[in-house]
């Protein structure tokens, strides 16, 4: 939709991924990008890729990798295309984090669904998201949707808005360029 990689749009200075990757990295042991198998481009940065193993699944597989380099870690997951995000959002999530549940995410208003791609997935999530694999479902979000989850809204919804188009691109740069 975009025409080249979301994660490489500078809208505070750097590559977002590098900015949200330096906001993930104050609240977690290590930061990683998700690549899949034929994005694998991650020069200049001081950050580790994790390479998709399984491939064809989109963010879906990202989580799968992420849990098959390590199965008995919880995984916060962030999409690249956040350009609104700031730390309290994350602030948020790991204060609210309830690890007795699958996972801990945010309630999008704007889908009226849990959002998949700012979520705490724990350990306990890996061998649910290979059961719904194995029964022909990819979707994040059908896995929340479908399990005991921690749900919490979010306290500026604005924040969990991406940008996946030009024109959306255009809003999120004078939305910054307004609140700076």
């Amino acid at each position: 939709r975009m025409g080249f990689s979301k994660g490489d749009i500078n809208y505070h200075g750097k590559t977002q991924k590098e900015v949200e990757a330096d906001m993930l990295d104050k609240f977690c042991t290590k930061t990683y990008f998700s690549l899949s198998g034929e994005t694998n481009d991650i020069q200049n940065s001081s950050y580790e890729a994790i390479i998709d193993s399984f491939s064809g699944l989109g963010p879906y597989g990202g989580i799968l990798s992420a849990f098959r380099e390590d199965p008995n870690s919880a995984w916060l997951t962030l999409a690249c295309d956040l350009p609104y995000i700031d730390e309290s959002v994350i602030e948020q999530l790991i204060t609210h984090r309830n690890p007795s549940k699958l996972a801990t995410c945010f309630y999008n208003p704007g889908t009226d669904f849990p959002e998949p791609l700012i979520t705490l997935w724990e350990p306990r999530a890996y061998p649910v998201l290979l059961d719904f694999m194995s029964q022909g479902y990819s979707c994040p979000r059908k896995v929340l949707i479908n399990s005991d989850i921690e749900m919490i809204k979010m306290d500026e919804p604005v924040k969990m808005k991406n940008a996946n188009t030009p024109e959306e691109k255009s809003v999120a740069e004078a939305y910054i360029k307004s609140n700076s």
